[in-house]
């Protein structure tokens, strides 16, 4: 009889949560269903009755947009032409003119020149806005329309007009099998120190990565610097594949763990390495992320390598493509990864925005220890922590917003105008004296414009008060006074960009990469750590 009442009580049980999981169900596709028709019957009434024309393409798009925004950034909706852009970046392959390029509403201008591409050939230069293509102007058009005007079939040709320093220039173009190599620059450094720089995680990153191992194996490298700064990640399985080039077959390498069950695996490595002895030094900086990091920190989870440089980014999302329909996309946050230690990277927590919407740090609730397999003590709550930290100054507000304007690639076009030549790419340094000049040149600059500023000259459009003119001179150039001093602060990582923004005018993205080779301090120091065996491993071995 007691069993029978148990079996009774346990099917009722049962009953009631699949009643209640199926009506949680209902109720959860209804609420979707019934905003979907909400937003279809409002999006019909606006075309049919709305005073002005609706573009719905438009209209739909920015809905959309508005639908993302309080996610996190990376969950995003791709149209058609955004797809074909995915696609590139991800297969590293298209029909072009080897170019980065910025849109604006001048034109196409061109950030930068790929050596050997017909861009190239053709002798367009970096600052170099082109105004139209095939007799069709260019001008005042969305980004969506200008993307589309210089990829096409390999072999076929079109004409140009771009304005170059202030005149109009004509120029016919063939294009290109455009192919971004993600491992532009591998060389030895000397006699027994290799160097490899990865810039992402295209479908092309591991062979890539492996070929150049090989080749600089066979050029007697015996210690190897593998540069992942500012690198933004790209593939997971690209990123598995490489971190398996140097750690054992079957060793975890990252875990995810999502909301759908069937996205929640578990990764290993699944072939022979290249390498198991060889010291490998992996520089980060605080633009390394994603993919970048799951390298990173595996290495460091085995104490397979020395992480060396600045805390790196802290993005522990995977993101999946979904098809659409019309050929769009979206590509979703699906999962968050952990290192093989257990830790998750992920810096912002998006699901818990305060009312203001900012995103709080997971770190600020408190950060958790780990340990790698030789038992050091690593830690959670945001990116992965160097084992040697480059200290640099800490940016300043003035710099972030210099950063994001296009100052630092004005004054390096003129630079480049008003400089015929460069000497020697080795020995090339930009002085305190150029620093002084480029200050001088951010009083005229109308690109790089401070919070503060902006207030101010909005504040005095909006004032009733008139003959202040002079008085908002006074406080307009004491505002500019402020942004340089705080700019300044941060000399040593300007210095650099600038540096290095100079020097791709003169020689392409290789010549920065062989000046670095000898230059830059954090190879520099990664080469004597290398040298230094005896540190080397007791960086590595428990403290």
């Amino acid at each position: 009889m007691i069993k029978l009442n148990i079996s009774k009580k346990t099917i009722i049980l049962l009953l009631v949560g699949f009643v209640f999981l199926s009506f949680s169900f209902k109720s959860k596709f209804f609420e979707v269903a019934k905003q979907i028709e909400i937003y279809t019957t409002l999006f019909k009434e606006l075309n049919m009755y709305y005073v002005d024309e609706v573009n719905p393409a438009e209209l739909t798009n920015k809905a959309i947009k508005n639908t993302l925004k309080d996610l996190d950034p990376y969950t995003n909706f791709y149209n058609e032409q955004d797809v074909e852009d995915a696609k590139i970046r991800r297969e590293g392959e298209y029909g072009g003119i080897g170019v980065s390029v910025y849109y604006s509403k001048k034109g196409i201008e061109i950030n930068e020149i790929y050596k050997g591409f017909s861009a190239d050939k053709a002798d367009l230069k970096a600052g170099d806005i082109i105004v139209s293509v095939d007799g069709q102007s260019v001008k005042n058009l969305e980004r969506d329309q200008l993307s589309m005007y210089l990829k096409g079939t390999p072999n076929s040709k079109f004409s140009v007009e771009i304005e170059r320093q202030g005149k109009v220039i004509k120029k016919e173009i063939i294009r290109d099998k455009v192919i971004v190599n993600p491992v532009p620059f591998a060389k030895m450094i000397d006699q027994e120190t290799g160097y490899i720089i990865l810039t992402r995680f295209n479908n092309k990153a591991s062979s890539e990565v492996k070929k150049a191992f090989r080749k600089l194996k066979k050029e007697g490298m015996k210690k190897l610097v593998f540069d992942l700064r500012s690198n933004p990640g790209g593939s997971l399985l690209e990123s598995i594949r490489i971190s398996n080039f140097f750690l054992p077959k079957g060793k975890k390498i990252v875990s995810t763990k999502a909301k759908v069950k069937k996205w929640s695996n578990t990764y290993k490595t699944t072939n022979e390495p290249l390498d198991l002895e060889i010291p490998i030094v992996v520089l980060i900086n605080g633009s390394s992320a994603s993919a970048s990091e799951i390298v990173s920190g595996s290495l460091q989870d085995y104490d397979r390598a020395v992480i060396m440089g600045q805390r790196s980014f802290g993005k522990g999302l995977v993101q999946r493509y979904r098809e659409l329909t019309y050929g769009t996309q979206l590509k979703v946050t699906i999962s968050k990864y952990y290192t093989p230690s257990g830790r998750c990277i992920q810096e912002l927590d998006y699901a818990n925005r305060d009312k203001d919407g900012k995103v709080p740090k997971f770190s600020d609730k408190g950060i958790n220890e780990f340990k790698t397999a030789n038992g050091r003590t690593v830690y959670d709550g945001g990116g992965v922590l160097p084992d040697v930290i480059i200290k640099t100054s800490e940016r300043t507000e003035a710099t972030k917003k210099l950063l994001k304007s296009r100052a630092i690639f004005n004054f390096s076009t003129n630079y480049f105008y008003q400089n015929n030549n460069i000497k020697s790419v080795d020995n090339f340094d930009f002085k305190d004296s150029e620093f002084k000049k480029f200050t001088t040149y951010l009083k005229s600059d109308t690109t790089f414009v401070t919070k503060q500023e902006s207030l101010f000259k909005e504040a005095y459009k909006e004032s009733e008060i008139k003959n202040i003119t002079n008085e908002y001179n006074k406080i307009k150039e004491k505002l500019v006074a402020y942004k340089i001093d705080e700019i300044s602060k941060n000399k040593d990582i300007l210095k650099t960009i600038l540096k290095e923004d100079i020097l791709k005018r003169y020689f392409y993205k290789e010549g920065v990469y062989n000046h670095n080779l000898q230059n830059d301090l954090v190879i520099k120091q990664a080469v004597k750590l290398l040298k230094n065996q005896e540190n080397y491993k007791q960086i590595l071995s428990v403290k």
